[in-house]
């Protein structure tokens, strides 16, 4: 699962794992980008042992926008089955920005660190949260190493509408049978999104942990709207491109 950051990955990587035929590592081990150096054993120590069988699936959202990694992915197989999910660029910045502010309360606000002009409407590209959700951009070196019939887009969006529709389509996408199906999940209201009914560990329900469904900050419906008409562009050339409409429009 290669990306992207808030986008919905740790949902998909815990709703995968309790399909038997999966076997996932929980932590980001950022191999492809922060921890190349150590090699490929180092990296190979770190999952969890599998059957012939069983698919191995680690998740770390930063290789997307990672210059390196798919090339780095590549050398080490180049049959590698990636999954990236997305979702409203202007949402997951916003998401971003909530996650970063949690840790860090006293950085500038939303809409200064988005323009670099605002009356001219000159988004800053270079900030990360911006620079994320240009998905077609960041698709591009991708596309040089691997077809797009070994790419997989979820949509972040259906995943908490339907995540059985959505986790259908993934187990189709690997290969496996379909095992995760609505029985498996149920909505939590408070959460505002599904949970699975038990997990792959245990009997109990299992939601996501308290860092997920924040409460977004709220954000001037103008810079919302200069940031959609930014996207747009991207998002089109997204679209056309994965030949999938995520209606973000």
């Amino acid at each position: 699962v290669v990306g992207v950051k808030k986008g919905g990955t740790r949902a998909v990587l815990e709703f995968i794992r309790v399909h038997p035929d999966v076997r996932a590592l929980g932590t980001e081990p950022h191999f492809f980008d922060r921890n190349y150096d150590r090699g490929l054993e180092w990296y190979r120590s770190l999952m969890p042992r599998t059957l012939d069988s069983q698919i191995t699936v680690e998740k770390t959202p930063s290789y997307f926008v990672t210059k390196e990694a798919p090339r780095r992915i590549f050398n080490m197989s180049r049959d590698t089955k990636l999954i990236v999910v997305v979702r409203n660029p202007v949402t997951r910045a916003i998401s971003d920005y909530t996650q970063t502010l949690s840790k860090k309360p006293d950085i500038p606000t939303f809409e200064g660190l988005s323009f670099r002009n605002r009356s001219l409407g000159l988004v800053d590209t270079s900030w990360n949260a911006i620079r994320i959700g240009m998905y077609a951009v960041h698709l591009e070196s991708w596309l040089q190493y691997f077809p797009l019939s070994q790419i997989h887009f979820v949509s972040g969006e259906k995943l908490i509408t339907d995540p059985a529709g959505e986790m259908g389509k993934v187990q189709d996408f690997l290969g496996i049978k379909r095992v995760i199906t609505d029985k498996h999940f149920y909505f939590n209201k408070t959460k505002g999104f599904p949970c699975l009914k038990k997990s792959e560990s245990s009997s109990l329900p299992r939601c996501l942990g308290k860092s997920k469904g924040r409460t977004h900050v709220q954000i001037d419906p103008e810079v919302i709207e200069q940031l959609r008409d930014f996207y747009r562009p991207y998002n089109i050339k997204f679209y056309e491109t994965v030949g999938q409409d995520f209606r973000w429009e």
